[in-house]
Order: C-alpha cells, then structure tokens, then sequence
C-alpha cells in the first residue's frame, strides 16, 4: 500500500465514522415532491473539463424529465457537489451525499481514479454509482472478479479502447510499428497501454518502445526524442488533454509526425487550444459519440444543447445526457423511489437507447456498446467509422 492510498483510506474511514459508521441501509426518498439525486463531479482542477460536460448534460436531461412530469409523480432534484479533481475528496464528497444528503443514486465520477475513490462510500451505504466515464476495467468489478453489487458504468472499458485502437492502427492505417508514451500515474493510461500492447503484438505488430511521464508535467521534449530516434510509424498516448496537447505540439515541433493514436481523455476543447488546430492533422481517438449522426434522438439533443447553453455538444456532454435518462429510466422500471429497488432495475436493463448508441448492463455492470473512431481534420473532431464489440472479440 502505498503512502497516498493509505491517506486516502484514512480519510475515508474518518469520515465513516464522523457520519456514524454508515446506515448500511437503502436509501429511499422521503414523502416530498422530489427525488435527490447525487452529482459527485470535479467542477475545478485538472478535470474540471469532464466534470463540468457531464453535468451540462446530466441537468439537461433533469430538466426534460422535470417538465415532461418527473419520475414517479416526484421531480428529480441534483445535489452538487465539487470534488476538485481529487481522489480524495471524491471519496468525501460520495460519503456526504450518501449519509447526509440521502440521494437515491450518486452519478459520478469523471475519472476512474476518481470513481474508484468513490466507491467504498457507495457500497458502504448501498446507494447505486453509475459513471459514464470511468473507463477502467476494475471499476465495477474487485481484484477477485466479484462484481461490485452497487457499482454500474455506461461507458465501455479501457480494454475494449485500447484493443480497438491497436486494431485500427494495424488494420485500418496499416501500421505495425509503434511506441507507447504514457502516464505511469494514471490507471487509465496503464490499462490502455497493456491492451493497445497486446492487441497489436497479437496481430502481429510491434510495440518498439514504451516511455512513460507524470501528470502534471509539461516538457517531453527529452522524452519525445528519443522516440523519434527508433522511427516509430504510430505513437500511441492514452492521456487526458492536458498532456496530451502538449505533447502533440512539442511532437510536430521536433519533426515527429507520425500518426498519434488516443482515447476519450482527448475529448476536450482545449486540446485544440493547448496543442494548437495546426498540429492536430493525423490525430485520432476512440470516443463515445459522434455528432455527425444524424438521427431524430441525436438531432433533438443537439438542438436542446445548443438552445440551452449556446454551443454545440461534445462527448461528455452526450455521455451525462443519457446519464439522466438512465437513471430515470431504471427508477421507472424499480417502480419506487428506493436505492436496493433501484439497482436491481439498473442491473437489469435491456437496449436502453441513448444519443451515444443502444445498450444492455452485461453481468459485470458494463453496457454492451459501440465505439466511434474521431479523426481531428483541420482542427476539428470528425466521425471516421463506428466499431462494434460484437465483431472485435
């Protein structure tokens, strides 16, 4: 264990206990108009970006359900509160909303650093955590396979990126020989790295070299040399935006102009603002949505966006879109308002449609769902293909 996991244990328990040692019970909503519903998001630091999507997208959604009558004859109400970007506070932000707030589900986090700091707490008080953008394998299920009983995503795991990616990397660009640059800090980035390694040594290509950096840092210049110095044909990031545009400009600066490959820690319009629109050519990553399409559900949610908050919609803001409707969805189908009802409706769902593509919980708590291919085009995300999990087992 080490010092910063230990830490963050220790903050969690101390928190347990300050609120009682937990209910252990199922939270249900009261006699009121309202059902509340916990929002544990990073509304600053270093995820602010994701955080801040989702809940556009999740408010939206409330908002609609709201007008439209609510969920069981009661009004959706979110209860907010900032985790700052840290595991840490994730993990007492999720024990607040769960003990003191008494929401019937918690949606969140953004990361799965995060998610999984927020977990304990859930379990604990049996209140269900659904994220839409913890893509880490080991998010609903523990280090023995058991399935997390109160855990459910709806995004697909880092496995399926990264083994999508290698396949587009040797099948659709034709590329064999790649290098891996990623953070050794994230599990994110590790899982990614593992699957994108082994995917593509099983098809038959070549990882050359696998170089690592730290959050936080800026100049990988050292780094990047060094790579350029093998002549890889691919360089494969699994980062968040805030390294990865840096490290996309300081690439093309030193003349390393191969393909850079990635996943939805690109979603962010400030990778285009960090990187620069003019370094951006042959840049492509694995995302959950595509506004190129063009049907009646994804047409309406864009127009809704748009009128509300004046631009257009990205990723994150689709993925916390259907966040809501999920949520209200799997309440209508429990048929009370009860936290146990409630996960048992969310275990059970069958071809949920959403904007970011139709999808049932599998047996581990992860939806069945496609992944889209974005090629940046002129500085500008562009719909490439979609990729089924069905045909890439």
């Amino acid at each position: 264990m080490n010092k910063k996991l230990s830490v963050l244990l220790s903050s969690v328990l101390a928190l347990s206990l300050f609120t009682g040692c937990s209910s252990g019970t199922a939270n249900k909503a009261d006699n009121s108009e309202d059902i509340k519903v916990g929002l544990n998001y990073a509304f600053s630091g270093g995820a602010a970006t994701y955080g801040q999507g989702l809940t556009s997208g999740i408010e939206l959604a409330i908002e609609e359900i709201n007008q439209n009558g609510g969920v069981l004859g009661k009004q959706l109400t979110p209860v907010k509160l900032d985790n700052k970007s840290d595991a840490t506070e994730s993990a007492n932000v999720a024990t607040k909303l769960a003990t003191r707030e008494k929401v019937i589900a918690i949606l969140g986090s953004d990361t799965s650093g995060s998610t999984k700091a927020a977990i304990p707490a859930a379990m604990q008080n049996k209140v269900p955590l659904i994220s839409a953008s913890a893509t880490s394998d080991d998010v609903t299920i523990d280090s023995n396979g058991k399935v997390k009983e109160y855990v459910f995503k709806t995004c697909f795991n880092d496995s399926f990126q990264g083994v999508m990616m290698a396949e587009f990397a040797y099948n659709d660009l034709k590329l064999k020989n790649a290098a891996i640059l990623a953070d050794t800090t994230s599990d994110y980035a590790q899982g990614l790295s593992k699957n994108f390694r082994e995917t593509l040594t099983k098809l038959g290509g070549k990882v050359q070299v696998e170089e690592a950096y730290q959050a936080k840092e800026t100049d990988f210049k050292a780094v990047l040399t060094r790579i350029k110095g093998l002549n890889p044909e691919v360089l494969f990031v699994p980062g968040y935006y805030e390294e990865v545009g840096l490290i996309i400009r300081q690439a093309r600066e030193l003349g390393l102009n191969v393909p850079i490959l990635g996943c939805d820690g690109y979603e962010s319009p400030k990778l285009a603002d960090i990187a620069g629109k003019d370094t951006l050519d042959e840049v492509y990553y694995s995302s959950h949505y595509s506004p190129m399409d063009d049907s009646p559900e994804v047409v309406k949610f864009k127009e809704s966006f748009k009128a509300k908050y004046g631009k257009e919609p990205d990723a994150f803001n689709a993925l916390g879109y259907d966040l809501g409707y999920f949520l209200a969805d799997s309440l209508n189908r429990a048929g009370e308002a009860d936290s146990e009802k409630l996960k048992e409706a969310l275990a059970s769902t069958k071809d949920f449609k959403g904007i970011t593509g139709i999808f049932s919980i599998d047996e581990n708590h992860n939806p069945i769902k496609s992944v889209t291919i974005i090629a940046i085009k002129d500085g500008e995300p562009t719909f490439l293909k979609k990729l089924d999990p069905q045909k890439n087992d």
